[in-house]
């Protein structure tokens, strides 16, 4: 279980934060000089240097999100341009992509941040650069709206790249697509110019994120605990009625694969602060504000406590609450997590995403008269994050591509490299933990410096 250290604050995390900084540009320009166009987009590290793996493009959009997140943070102004100029080169094809549920991740770290950047007035645009940045967010909302699977009960969701059947933890964090694309007022239009609202779809796949693939220690859920997260869930698309849960990168279906809980954590926390925008005229045909908050309250909350509950003292997770080799570790929740053990990995991204999602529901409900619990969750973030800037997790050597070590990527598949002379995967980078990572950075810079709070939506 973390142990939440009360004292640590935004403002005395910024010496930490500025060397972190320091650290990721010289990273940024190593990867920037070793790869070519014909590389493919980067995913995870070998030996320090970072490497492609053909399965979906879904990891290109951190890689130029990284270098405009470094200019927003830094003001230096090559990381903008090479974010901006990666950006027109090479994601078009992104934001037309028919085959993923990785909207949100690709064009929302690329076009949505130099959107952004835009109207915060960080740097002087070229003529129609605000729309065209627009309209690549508005193409990217439908699309990924259109990978749509109705349910029985009158719901759906965007189902993965597995095919209709299948719902993903991750789409949750993805799904800001949506809302970004309904607050520039786009719609997807169907068969016979039917109109179909982005806010609409958006709150329905969190619902029934929040149905099924949460699970909540009562009802349907009696024997399982609270706040568990399936990577996977999975339905009958025939008539949209609801199967079982799975894993793709977890342990089991019955075992919490932590990042996949991550993504959750983040998702929903960001979508109550996205709903708070909105007016209440827009959420009532949906069943209303105060229903669709409880809703994704519930779920944020459930998902942090047991993020908080299963994690070690530090904060960073091991790769699956049920990894068969954790038994061998004995008590490992009353102790910092160990990285170098020969048992089971951590993953050090998982932690990185969820420190977002324990600083936003923090703050959401601090704002909302709720200053006890919110400031439980918003302490327990800051202590992850500091965690994270520290050896052995902040990657201090000048040779290694990667910012935040001990991430993994797919463990039932074997694909994470394991050092010669140990066990399990360990010393080793990936591009989202690397640039969520950033964006904690960031969201707690801005906050310590009083600057305009981050969003992905942009008020």
């Amino acid at each position: 279980m973390i142990h939440t250290d009360v004292s640590i604050t935004a403002e005395s995390l910024l010496p930490q934060i500025e060397l972190a900084w320091g650290l990721s540009a010289s990273k940024i320009d190593l990867l920037t000089r070793s790869r070519s166009a014909g590389d493919g987009s980067p995913v995870f590290t070998v030996r320090g240097r970072y490497t492609s793996k053909g399965w979906t493009e879904w990891t290109q959009g951190f890689e130029f999100g990284s270098a405009l997140l470094q200019f927003d943070a830094t003001n230096e102004r090559r990381f903008l341009d090479f974010g901006r100029s990666k950006t027109r080169a090479v994601m078009a094809s992104h934001v037309t992509h028919m085959g993923v549920h990785d909207h949100g991740f690709n064009n929302i770290s690329t076009y949505g941040n130099l959107r952004r950047l835009i109207l915060e007035g960080r740097f002087a645009p070229d003529p129609a650069e605000l729309e065209f940045c627009e309209l690549a967010l508005k193409c990217s909302g439908a699309v990924q709206a259109r990978r749509w699977t109705p349910t029985a009960e009158g719901l759906g969701f965007i189902y993965s790249f597995n095919g209709p059947h299948s719902l993903f933890a991750d789409t949750m964090r993805t799904l800001r697509s949506l809302s970004l694309a309904h607050r520039l007022g786009h719609v997807l239009l169907e068969e016979q110019d039917r109109r179909v609202s982005l806010l609409e779809r958006m709150v329905a796949h969190a619902e029934t994120t929040a149905r099924y693939a949460v699970f909540y220690g009562e009802g349907r859920d009696a024997y399982d605990v609270c706040g568990r997260v399936a990577h996977e869930s999975i339905f009958n698309v025939n008539n949209g009625v609801y199967r079982c849960p799975n894993s793709q990168q977890g342990y089991s279906a019955f075992s919490t694969w932590t990042r996949g809980l991550a993504w959750v954590m983040l998702g929903f926390a960001e979508e109550l602060e996205f709903l708070g925008t909105v007016p209440d005229g827009e959420l009532e045909p949906l069943g209303g504000r105060t229903r669709i908050e409880a809703m994704m309250r519930r779920a944020a909350e459930a998902t942090c406590d047991f993020y908080c509950q299963n994690s070690p003292t530090d904060g960073i997770p091991y790769w699956d609450t049920g990894a068969p080799g954790l038994a061998a570790l004995g008590n490992y929740l009353d102790r910092p997590a160990d990285p170098f053990n020969d048992c089971e990995p951590v993953d050090s991204s998982a932690a990185a995403i969820a420190v977002q999602g324990l600083l936003r529901l923090g703050k959401w409900l601090s704002d909302r008269r709720d200053p006890e619990t919110g400031a439980r969750y918003w302490q327990t973030g800051l202590t992850v994050l500091n965690k994270l800037l520290a050896e052995p997790y902040l990657s201090t050597d000048g040779e290694h591509q990667g910012l935040l070590l001990h991430s993994v990527y797919h463990r039932p598949n074997g694909w994470d490299f394991v050092p010669e002379g140990r066990r399990v995967p360990c010393g080793e980078s990936s591009m989202w933990g690397d640039y969520h990572l950033r964006e904690a950075l960031l969201f707690v810079q801005r906050v310590a410096l009083r600057q305009p709070y981050l969003t992905f939506y942009t008020p």
